[in-house]
């Protein structure tokens, strides 16, 4: 998911406040996603990440998903990976630097898919917001980067463990530009989760794409469920292909959701699309539940830099506000779930609505 930092005013202060009456009931009951792991508290997308998540109560995991020279899926935020692993100080990698357009943007740093999993598994990862999270930090350099296989076991052995059914939340990253380069991500992706055993509705797996066109395709070839991410702002990457929609906005319209109805179980909006944490909330919610869709907004932070004004705690953007109580607030207003760096008070909010 996209982190855009909200500016912490002079006069934030956590204080009471109404709390929003319930304006729809969840077509599902809640489930707490880990966003990237246990993000708040070990370097995203790693082992070590999913594993504290797994125990910390979440029912998903989720590994966003990119691809390597040699086509093997790995867990990283995008394929660019200059700010999450160690690789711009190796210096045996040195001339791997360079400019891609993805997406219409212009990178420069290092990316996956020039380097083979033998490669990749060389790197170690490291934390990619040190200012806000200084002891996620001091794992830098510890863990190494997890294939899809590997999450995939990790999944497995938390269920047996626990003897709770956990899942994993795949997002499909960047799905135009790496067709673009010869390298297509439905048909492996199906495959592989078909290889577990993962094909059915009811098996423990959503797959997520901000694009639209990546979904249609999955849609065709797999009975597992699909979910359409949605930001507050811009549109789809393959916006106007195929007669995908050209904007988010759009798309959040009660038109636009009957139309992802069609393809998707269900939508994770920016958490902004439903509610501002100043005024009421939007029609979203309800009008996606009427189209049959569940809703499962991102991304939920301790961090007053996340926080909406009223839950944050003084004024350092590190310093952790009210995060309980600003999930348990979305609960209200009839969300299916919801993704978090923290998993713990996911939890403990879900538990306190019940």
């Amino acid at each position: 998911m996209l982190a855009t930092l909200a500016p912490v005013h002079a006069s934030g202060q956590t204080g009471a406040m109404t709390s929003p009456a319930a304006v729809e009931k969840p077509l599902s009951p809640p489930i707490v996603i880990a966003h990237r792991g246990a993000s708040g508290l070990r370097p995203e997308h790693t082992i070590a990440a999913y594993r504290l998540a797994i125990e910390q109560g979440a029912d998903f995991i989720e590994p966003d998903l990119v691809l390597t020279k040699d086509n093997v899926f790995i867990a990283r935020h995008e394929n660019d990976i200059t700010g999450t692993t160690d690789v711009s100080t190796r210096p045996e990698f040195a001339g791997r630097k360079t400019t891609k357009t993805i997406d219409g943007a212009s990178h420069t740093g290092w990316f996956t898919e020039d380097f083979t999993l033998r490669e990749i598994k060389t790197l170690r990862a490291k934390e990619r917001l040190p200012q806000f999270r200084p002891e996620s930090a001091t794992y830098d350099g510890r863990f190494e980067i997890p294939t899809l296989a590997e999450v995939i076991a990790l999944a497995k052995e938390g269920s047996r463990l626990t003897g709770r059914t956990i899942g994993i939340y795949p997002e499909t990253k960047h799905p135009s530009y790496f067709q673009s380069i010869g390298k297509p991500m439905e048909a492996k992706l199906v495959a592989e989760l078909k290889k577990v055993g993962w094909d059915s509705a009811d098996a423990p797996v959503f797959i997520q794409s901000f694009e639209v066109n990546n979904l249609k395709a999955l849609k065709g070839m797999t009975k597992v469920r699909l979910i359409q991410l949605m930001d507050a702002a811009g549109g789809p990457a393959d916006a106007g292909k195929n007669s995908a929609p050209t904007s988010y906005a759009a798309m959040a319209t009660p038109e636009g959701l009957r139309a992802i109805a069609t393809y998707a179980y269900g939508i994770g909006p920016n958490k902004n699309v439903i509610w501002d944490g100043k005024l009421n909330p939007t029609s979203v919610v309800a009008n996606a539940h009427a189209a049959g869709l569940r809703v499962h907004p991102w991304t939920f932070r301790a961090e007053n830099a996340f926080l909406p004004a009223v839950y944050r705690s003084g004024t350092d953007p590190a310093t952790h506000g009210d995060i309980t109580a600003e999930i348990q607030a979305y609960l209200k207003f009839g969300v299916d779930g919801f993704f978090t760096d923290f998993p713990l008070q996911g939890v403990n909010a879900l538990k306190a609505a019940k």
